[in-house]
């Protein structure tokens, strides 16, 4: 029963999270697993079945295997805030990074101790060695620029290869040193550094979608300001004249005052009627205008959208009902879920006009929301006797409305069936 929680609790979980976050979750593990993987392969076995069964080398050695596991647990506790510097979320870990050098250190100590006392069999302290700059060079690699990490690598080779020699290492052995440090350098760059390279650019794709989609929006607040200012400069600009006026006359008692203050009546209806439809989307917006702007901010967002079909011919009253389920449709697709392509298909028969759109990438709960949400869309539908079906599930989410076309209103010949169009 438990266990059955768990395991809904991690799918919901999971669900949760977009794709990058999937991404990033899925390295967090792997860069979590490398070092034990490391530790077992090439630090505990070698040197466990490698020891000389003495007293002194047995301390020593089981001491290093000692510092290995506290290296492998270092790093995983300092690997969260060492991936948020890299991907610029918080400060550079100092003490991580000295911790982590102070154990890499007393490792690599450790094993110059058992080189002096030949405290391993068949030359395997080269294991333990290339093992030991690894959890090191995870950390480093997210902290710090590639030229200074290999320089910093050098330096360790450097240093490593002077100890051992001073130990009495000759030959090939030295050399055999140097290019265990430089392969340990190059591995952790391949497993850490590309890996966080790729998620860096993956979230500055992401936070450039984010900006697109918020500049479109504003793009439309721009619009809908001119549209409102179109409406009410001029209309407020004939009012204060006439209103002036009608002041004037009505000074002198004459009796066109009345004239121009009915004029001023007729004139701000007119003006509260267009700011009506203004802010209803209504004014000099068809059908066409909605779906080329659905389009716009969901191109803008990263998402692929298509749509299809014609709204020629379309009654106004239906227009304006299908144009904010296109709207809202959209916000959904913007807001909830991770959608990747969204499809819109207008279908205009003799008697019913269909809207259908469908996008992936949808959360398992259908949102409902309040105002204009899915709520509003049925009253709004509801009006012009039309419908609403939502439909959910395998990560797809679908709107499907229906609205019958007025019989004195019809549309007009030749309205082909849907077709792409370049909106």
């Amino acid at each position: 029963m438990v266990g059955g929680r768990m395991r809904g609790w991690w799918k919901r979980e999971w669900r949760d999270r977009n794709k990058i976050e999937k991404v990033e979750f899925q390295s967090m593990i792997m860069w979590h697993v490398v070092p034990w993987f490391f530790f077992l392969s090439w630090a505990s076995l070698p040197l466990g079945v490698s020891m000389k069964q003495e007293a002194l080398p047995l301390l020593l050695g089981w001491t290093l295997i000692a510092v290995a596991a506290l290296q492998c647990v270092h790093v995983n506790r300092s690997l969260r805030r060492s991936v948020d510097h890299y991907l610029k979320r918080a400060e550079l870990p100092r003490r991580d990074l000295a911790v982590a050098g102070a154990l890499m250190t007393a490792g690599l100590g450790l094993a110059l101790a058992l080189t002096v006392l030949d405290g391993v069999k068949d030359e395997m302290i080269g294991f333990p060695v290339l093992f030991l700059a690894i959890p090191y060079g995870q950390a480093l690699a997210f902290a710090v620029p590639v030229r200074r990490f290999l320089v910093q690598f050098a330096v360790i080779a450097a240093l490593l290869v002077c100890a051992f020699a001073a130990a009495g290492v000759r030959d090939g052995r030295l050399v055999a040193l140097a290019l265990v440090i430089v392969c340990a350098a190059l591995l952790t760059l391949l497993t850490s550094r590309c890996g966080a390279w790729t998620l860096a650019v993956m979230w500055e794709g992401d936070r450039a979608r984010e900006i697109e989609a918020r500049l479109a929006v504003a793009e439309e607040r721009l619009r809908f300001g001119r549209d409102l200012h179109d409406v009410m400069g001029r209309n407020l600009a004939v009012i204060a004249l006439k209103s002036e006026l009608a002041v004037q006359l009505a000074r002198r008692g004459r009796p066109e005052a009345v004239d121009q203050m009915v004029e001023v009546q007729r004139i701000a209806q007119e003006s509260q009627r267009e700011v009506r439809e203004v802010v209803r989307g209504y004014r000099e917006a068809d059908l066409a205008v909605e779906l080329a702007g659905a389009q716009g901010v969901l191109d803008a967002a990263g998402i692929d959208c298509r749509v299809s079909g014609s709204s020629a011919g379309l009654p106004v009253s239906v227009q304006s009902a299908l144009g904010w389920v296109v709207r809202e449709a959209t916000t959904n697709a913007l807001r909830h879920g991770d959608a990747q392509r969204c499809d819109i298909a207008l279908t205009v028969t003799g008697e019913r006009t269909t809207l259908t759109i469908e996008n992936d990438g949808a959360p398992e709960v259908v949102p409902e929301s309040t105002g204009t949400g899915l709520a509003g869309l049925r009253e709004r539908l509801a009006m012009v006797d039309g419908t609403l079906d939502v439909m959910s599930g395998g990560g797809r989410f679908r709107l499907a409305a229906e609205v019958p076309l007025p019989p004195s209103q019809p549309p007009v010949a030749g309205v082909r069936e849907p077709e792409e169009v370049g909106l």
